[in-house]
């Protein structure tokens, strides 16, 4: 038999979601008839993330709640103003988590921000992404109408396309009112290795353990200091250690160095800060195995070569064109001129999927307009 779901959140809101659903629809409605673009937002700690919001603020963190938890199931499922403390606090008291560990990025982080943002932090090459994780979505489109996708395991796969094409769509494809996440057991075991290498060097490094059966959790290059999470079965995770060598971190310093890079807190993001002004921050995905990019700019590597964070004010054109060269694109994480857009054009038949999508939920362009593409 399975558990009951969460006592502590289940209901608790119930009344309150009710009437802010109402709101909702109301707003959507109004916007529809009259053309008004919506601000779609939660505790907007990602708003500098994508093209500039336009539009009337539509607030979500008002329909919050977690609406079940089985730790049984490893599925939770909660409406998207949920804050993401609470669902983490909640999760933690199981020993569970958010595999993909998306970064909050500031106290008023939400699920539904989570998800509409698509990203995650170190776990990520060896766990997959936010949209690997969504099991269902309950979803307003421009119409006003509540639409269901997917279910609450991970067989029922209904629909579950649609829910994977949510992630990462800033919100402009519908008002994300509920999620269903697939959820997963804290590590058994973790350590933290430290190794002194050049860029050129630790990427070929990476790349060889890359192909090894090692329980790999995360990885980061940074002036010359690469650093692996290893995270599994403690057995697996001691064998990995006598392998691969290096030096080992204790665990306080580790635990807050792997927060750092998942808030973008570390030293390496000091020029471009989170608040204020800044520095434009790249954020470049690449083939792990491309070599060092350009000499003479400082880099931060993840993703075990793939993800390349670059601090540079060098104009958008040449930037791309660097990541195009080798098989990658660029985006404008953070600062810097957006005229030139944020996010490498897509390819025109992506770009017409995009469009048939866009026309079947919001034919009116109400939902955060532009924020994606000018």
């Amino acid at each position: 038999m399975s558990p009951a779901p969460h006592a502590a959140s289940h209901g608790a809101h119930t009344q309150a979601a009710a009437h802010a659903l109402a709101t909702i629809r109301e707003r959507v409605l109004t916007a529809t008839a009259t053309g008004t673009p919506l601000d779609i937002h939660g505790g907007g700690t990602k708003r500098w993330y994508g093209q500039t919001p336009v539009g009337e603020p539509l607030d979500m963190r008002p329909y919050c709640g977690i609406v079940s938890y089985d730790p049984a199931e490893l599925v939770m499922t909660a409406r998207a103003g949920t804050p993401l403390a609470e669902i983490e606090a909640a999760l933690a008291e199981r020993g569970q988590i958010l595999p993909f560990e998306p970064p909050h990025f500031g106290p008023g982080a939400t699920l539904g921000g989570c998800i509409a943002a698509g990203l995650a932090g170190p776990r990520r090459p060896h766990v997959g992404a936010p949209r690997d994780f969504i099991l269902g979505a309950v979803v307003m489109n421009g119409q006003g109408q509540v639409l269901h996708f997917g279910g609450q395991v991970m067989k029922n796969v209904a629909g579950y396309d649609v829910s994977r094409v949510l992630a990462g769509a800033l919100g402009t494809l519908g008002v994300l009112l509920e999620l269903s996440i697939k959820v997963l057991p804290c590590a058994v075991s973790e350590a933290t290795l430290h190794f002194e290498l050049p860029q050129g060097q630790a990427i070929e490094q990476l790349n060889r353990w890359g192909a090894q059966p090692l329980p790999l959790m995360g990885s980061a290059w940074h002036d010359g200091m690469l650093r692996v999470r290893l995270g599994g079965a403690a057995a697996a995770v001691v064998a990995a250690r006598a392998a691969m060598g290096g030096e080992h971190v204790d665990v306080i310093e580790a635990r807050n160095d792997w927060q750092a890079l998942r808030e973008q807190t570390h030293p390496f993001f000091a020029a471009a800060p989170l608040a204020g002004d800044g520095q434009p921050l790249w954020r470049l995905a690449v083939p792990p195995t491309t070599p060092p990019l350009v000499h003479g700019d400082e880099h931060l590597i993840e993703w075990g070569g793939a993800q390349r964070w670059w601090i540079t004010p060098r104009a958008a054109d040449e930037v791309r064109a660097i990541a195009a060269a080798v098989g990658g694109h660029a985006t404008l994480f953070r600062h810097g001129d957006k005229s030139a857009g944020v996010f490498t054009p897509q390819p025109a038949a992506l770009h017409a999927i995009g469009e048939r999508l866009q026309q079947a939920f919001d034919p009116s362009r109400i939902f955060n307009r532009y924020r994606l593409y000018r």
